[in-house]
């Protein structure tokens, strides 16, 4: 086997960053496995959700690399445990079963690892061979896994690991299932990681390495990794998760470097597409992706049959097909998906919310679900339980919430907080007509109790323009179809826990689904949802000209102006402003905005007002 070739040209085809001591290029490609004695190589994964193929691949470059005479590591930063029915019709079992036969030797965890509760999690920690880090995961105020782990290389080197979780995970999993545990958030999660940073340099670890479920999606802004890392020093690697992102992204996000500070950043997608690979030596540390399909290393054999014979019984037990779709059902995140718009599949799922609450007895007026619950597309063509499954994993019920039209307004204002940028709270509705005016600036109270979240302060976005094929009213008490978590307060839609009427019907949404498809729909999802039905309108800021003839009125964005020194600028907040778009208009990157933060002494979430002079820092 031509080892080192393969390994070698999949890195040059790979998306990678490499980041070392003196700055040198990586050796060119050598004729022969690459001797590696003395070196340290950490393997990683995030967010696989399902992608249990691959779990063969990463097990036979483990050994690939222990034969080249490194000390490998093989970690994971979290939600290894739901994705599809090949891990999440056992509740994870499977998922951690073939990590242990891959030989993981630590994992993070991830919101999802809570979508089956609390006692499930610490069920499947005792069957897993690695121990689970996470330093701002507490259950009744005590730490409830393991915080960090020190490995020891063959040459005396030691690396110590420390996990961290997103904070998202109060609101992302159901309240019911997580009662008693806390997720730390900003400076809190920052003090705990600058800590373990300091505890495990104070046991004379050289390496410092945190595994984290943060990501770096604006939804998330002032509990990222990259928020993190401005604020904790001493990490030599932050292994990431959440976002989904891989090293372009994180190249994008980090101002083309891959660095925050002096902190490598790396995370590797989703579904095993890839592989992260971190090589460190005496004087370097390099990062890259290894494409999983790509790679010519055999798959270890134990763990493919295993994977195999998982992926055979779900197919036999979910692989019927009951139905078919003319048309592709978007289940995509964004941009145009379930967390920024309206989609044709997320207009069926509440539509099939109504049809379910009805046939059970429920009169209501509309139907709500977040589009953060939606996980896959359906192909057009042949629909089986499996994808439904896979579109709606996480075993919510059908619920019934009473709220008046101002809690509906305020649900729907925040949950469409930072739209156009993605949101997992993003409503998806039936029986519900409504605009959200991006444009306008989301006017944030206090945060919501449990929550990471803020309240509206006023609204000011959204606009209901009818429920249930009436005018909308303020004061009428609506009765709404949703699932179990949003009626628990999940995500932004604490307007639905404390509603003057909450109940459980119990059926499961994806039964559900399918009972609508073959019931109402007669087998075929057709014409009606070809596209998106025109529930939803966002209004979105005009993208300026590339080049703008002379202008006969002052341009949308001010111009800068020279403060006099470094290249600094100055800038004055005009209507629809967002610090994203002030960003875009100066740096050419929206994600830049943090930099425009910090220099003004902005904190979460980061409001600015028509009239504020901000100081924009040299590029």
């Amino acid at each position: 086997m031509k080892k080192l070739l393969s390994l070698f040209l999949t890195a040059a085809m790979a998306c990678s960053l490499a980041v070392t001591a003196s700055a040198a290029e990586e050796p060119a490609a050598a004729a022969s496995d690459p001797d590696l004695t003395g070196s340290i190589v950490i393997l990683h994964t995030n967010d696989v959700h399902g992608g249990i193929a691959g779990y063969a691949q990463v097990a036979a470059q483990k050994q690939y690399y222990q034969k080249c005479g490194a000390y490998v590591l093989l970690f994971d930063a979290g939600d290894f445990i739901q994705g599809d029915p090949t891990v999440s019709a056992s509740q994870g079992e499977t998922a951690v079963e073939l990590m242990n036969l891959a030989g993981y030797d630590a994992a993070a965890l991830g919101n999802h690892e809570f979508d089956y509760g609390y006692d499930n999690l610490v069920k499947l920690s005792r069957t897993a061979k690695f121990p689970i880090l996470s330093a701002n995961t507490l259950y009744n105020g005590k730490t409830a896994f393991g915080d960090n782990k020190i490995f020891t290389a063959p040459n005396g080197t030691k690396i110590g690991v420390f996990g961290l979780e997103t904070p998202e995970t109060a609101t992302k999993a159901h309240p019911g299932k997580i009662k008693g545990v806390t997720f730390p958030a900003g400076q809190e999660m920052f003090k705990i990681a600058q800590n373990q940073v300091n505890v495990l340099k104070s046991q004379g670890c050289e390496r410092i390495v945190c595994l984290g479920h943060l990501g770096i999606d604006n939804e998330s802004v002032g509990n990222r990794s990259i928020d993190l890392l401005n604020a904790v020093k001493g990490i030599d690697v932050f292994i990431d998760g959440h976002s989904h992102s891989d090293l372009e992204a994180i190249k994008a996000a980090t101002g083309g470097t891959g660095k925050v500070g002096s902190t490598l950043l790396t995370s590797t997608g989703t579904k095993l597409a890839s592989i992260g690979c971190i090589i460190m030596d005496k004087d370097s540390i390099s990062v890259k992706s290894l494409p999983t399909a790509e790679l010519t290393t055999s798959p270890d054999k134990v763990v493919a049959a295993r994977a195999a014979a998982i992926q055979k019984q779900i197919n036999d037990d979910y692989g019927t097909v009951f139905a078919k779709t003319t048309y592709e059902l978007n289940g995509a995140k964004a941009p145009n998906g379930n967390r920024d718009g309206e989609t044709n599949l997320g207009d069926l799922i509440t539509d099939a919310l109504v049809w379910g609450a009805k046939k059970n007895g429920e009169a209501v007026d509309a139907a709500v679900t977040n589009g953060g619950g939606i996980r896959a597309t359906i192909k057009a063509g042949d629909i089986t339980k499996k994808d439904v499954n896979t579109v709606l994993p996480f075993g919510n019920t059908l619920s019934i919430v009473k709220v008046t039209g101002a809690e509906l307004l305020e649900a729907l204002e925040a949950s469409t907080y930072c739209t156009p940028d993605a949101l997992g709270g993003f409503p998806q509705v039936s029986g519900i007509a409504f605009t959200v005016d991006t444009t306008k600036t989301y006017d944030a109270g206090s945060l919501y109790p449990d929550s990471t979240y803020h309240a509206p302060k006023s609204i000011n976005r959204v606009t209901i323009q009818s429920v249930g094929g009436k005018t909308f009213d303020s004061k009428a008490v609506y009765t709404i179809a949703t699932n179990d978590f949003m009626a628990a307060g999940g995500d932004t839609y604490y307007a639905f826990k404390t509603a003057s009427a909450n109940y459980d019907i119990g059926v499961p949404m994806d039964e559900v689904l399918m009972d609508y498809i073959t019931t109402e729909l007669k087998g075929v999802v057709g014409e009606a949802y070809a596209k998106p039905q025109g529930r939803i309108t966002v209004v979105k800021a005009a993208a300026p000209a590339e080049e703008p003839a002379k202008p006969v009125t002052p341009p949308a964005v001010k111009p800068a102006e020279p403060a006099g020194d470094g290249g600094e600028t100055s800038y004055t907040v005009v209507s629809g402003d967002c610090l994203w778009n002030i960003s875009y208009h100066f740096y050419g990157a929206g994600a830049k905005f943090t930099r425009i933060a910090s220099a003004n002494g902005l904190k979460p979430p980061y409001l600015i007002n028509i009239g504020q002079v901000l100081v924009i820092p040299a590029a």
